[in-house]
């Protein structure tokens, strides 16, 4: 009689090596790249398993960062921002070289202080098609860009719009003084109100390319 073959048991967490700290499904980890100069790749743990011999592996589901997407970085992406993609892997979970968190963009726009470890994220990316979800954001001030929170802006307290101060004439120093501020619109008691623009993220579309996403 042939022997059943040993099959695979779902763990609830697994400690990373030589740390103690602990990861369980729905985290968000660091995960060693195969080359050294480049940053780690981030993904979202979404089961741990192990086989009968006891290796470990995890299904995650990867984070892009803007430079990895097909558009490529751009101007209104921040510093520590990521994409949710659509692309799921197995990795061995000693690749596991830390935890992070992913925040929302609003969470983000909150924090007091972003650590080495902290990222957000506000759009979902197709890692075949290159689309954003959602697909269009708000846009700020007279360039007409979405926020970028790397970016000090200033509000109008006649229109509520947030505006850099470059675009304003003024030095980041100078706007960081003001106690009220009023954009050239509303400062000439121009009331008309703005129209709510919005910006595509999606980049225009160009001949398909194959996403070639490194393997992990």
């Amino acid at each position: 009689m042939a022997k059943t073959k040993p099959g695979k048991k779902d763990l609830d967490s697994y400690t990373i090596r030589g740390t103690n700290k602990v990861v369980r499904a729905g985290d968000c980890v660091l995960m060693r790249p195969s080359d050294s100069d480049k940053p780690p790749y981030v993904a979202r743990v979404e089961k741990i398993e192990a086989d009968h011999r006891g290796n470990v592996r995890v299904r995650v589901r990867w984070y892009y960062r803007p430079e990895e997407s097909i558009g490529g970085r751009r101007q209104f992406h921040g510093a520590k921002e990521l994409f949710l993609s659509d692309h799921y892997d197995v990795q061995s979970a000693h690749t596991i070289e830390g935890k992070c968190v992913v925040h929302s963009f609003k969470n983000y726009t909150k924090l007091e202080n972003v650590g080495t470890e902290d990222y957000f994220c506000r759009f979902e990316y197709n890692a075949a098609t290159g689309g954003f979800t959602p697909d269009r954001v708000a846009v700020y001030c007279k360039c007409e860009m979405p926020y970028n929170p790397d970016d000090l802006m200033v509000q109008c307290e006649g229109c509520k719009d947030w505006f850099h101060p470059s675009c304003m004439g003024m030095t980041i120093e100078q706007a960081k003084k003001l106690d009220h501020f009023l954009c050239s619109d509303c400062s000439t008691e121009d009331d008309a109100k703005r129209s709510l623009n919005v910006f595509p993220v999606t980049p225009p579309s160009e001949p398909k390319v194959e996403s070639k996403r490194r393997k992990r």
